[in-house]
């Protein structure tokens, strides 16, 4: 699998944020921030950048602009040493933007505008690249109009058949379609990690363990269930639950925090750790990725990374 690179595909979007917000403002009001930037966001642009900071070798396929905001996402992530030779140019409708202020606490307000990403189809992607992929991992399911439901799952299938890891991600379904247009995609997954939301709202069940058991029934190989300072929760075929505690952190921005654990789980696959090494890797990137602005955050090396896992503590044992 090594000598194989891991093809991010989804949705590119920049993100305007700023923080910390400690009140909204009124109408014709201004309130002032500490900080604002513009960084690269997405489920697939986060994955790859933050598996990139990892040391993985990482393509990008996804969908953007001709304009500013496209320039800068390609560059930016061309920039962490990401193949971006498969990223699509839209001539017609700019690329995905969101406005997203901090909280003190770390948690974000978003304003969204959808672009490009609504204008990605099966047409735009290379079969090819797939093919000589390690692993494919989709981000997100529910917000790519042109993919969503038999598409995705079309494309989750060929990669199996060909002999592609296939992991997926999910995002928060605003038209709540969920298991209609999920359902699909699941037996072609071998690893998804929503996070305890998306999951709840998947499956209408609370306790995290049935809504994994929910999951495998349904076909997805592996699930991990992303909790947040609850750390996850990891079960496979034999329906056990298995938790690992979050790392303790300072949280500045939790902006990409679930595609930063993704990054995380999916190098543990990649690079054929045991799953409760990999689960821990997972968090322990998440954790590092809300410690900074943006979707990147303090995403840093492996070897560095597991330093971090060494000295931190967790919330509790797992």
């Amino acid at each position: 699998m090594q000598d194989k690179t891991i093809l991010c595909l989804g949705i590119a979007v920049a993100d305007l944020i700023g923080g910390p917000l400690h009140q909204m403002p009124k109408p014709g009001r201004l309130v002032l921030v500490d900080k604002m930037g513009l960084f690269p966001g997405g489920g697939a642009v986060n994955t790859s950048t933050a598996l990139a900071r990892l040391g993985l070798p990482t393509a990008l396929t996804c969908k953007v602009g001709n304009d500013s905001l496209g320039d800068f996402l390609v560059q930016t992530v061309a920039g962490q040493k990401v193949d971006v030779s498969h990223v699509k140019r839209d001539q017609k409708t700019g690329t995905s933007a969101t406005m997203a202020m901090v909280d003190p606490d770390g948690e974000r307000r978003f304003v969204h505008y959808i672009g490009a990403n609504a204008s990605l189809t099966r047409e735009d992607i290379c079969l090819e690249l797939i093919e000589g992929s390690a692993i494919l991992h989709i981000a997100y399911c529910f917000v790519m109009p042109g993919l969503d439901g038999q598409p995705m799952a079309d494309l989750l299938r060929y990669a199996q058949e060909v002999g592609v890891t296939t992991s997926l991600d999910c995002a928060w379904d605003a038209q709540g379609r969920w298991l209609e247009l999920i359902a699909p995609c699941l037996p072609f997954a071998d690893y998804m990690v929503p996070n305890l939301a998306e999951a709840r709202a998947i499956t209408g069940l609370d306790d995290p363990a049935d809504m994994a058991r929910f999951l495998l029934d349904r076909g997805v190989g592996i699930v991990a269930v992303k909790m947040g300072p609850a750390g996850c929760l990891v079960m496979t075929g034999d329906r056990v639950p298995h938790y690992f505690s979050a790392y303790q952190v300072d949280v500045v921005d939790a902006t990409g925090a679930g595609d930063a654990f993704a990054a995380g789980f999916i190098a543990g696959v990649y690079l054929d750790w045991p799953l409760d090494q990999t689960s821990r890797l997972a968090n322990a990137v998440g954790a590092l990725c809300v410690t900074g602005m943006g979707a990147l955050g303090g995403v840093t090396s492996l070897s560095e990374t597991m330093i971090f896992m060494d000295k931190t503590s967790t919330f509790r044992q797992d």
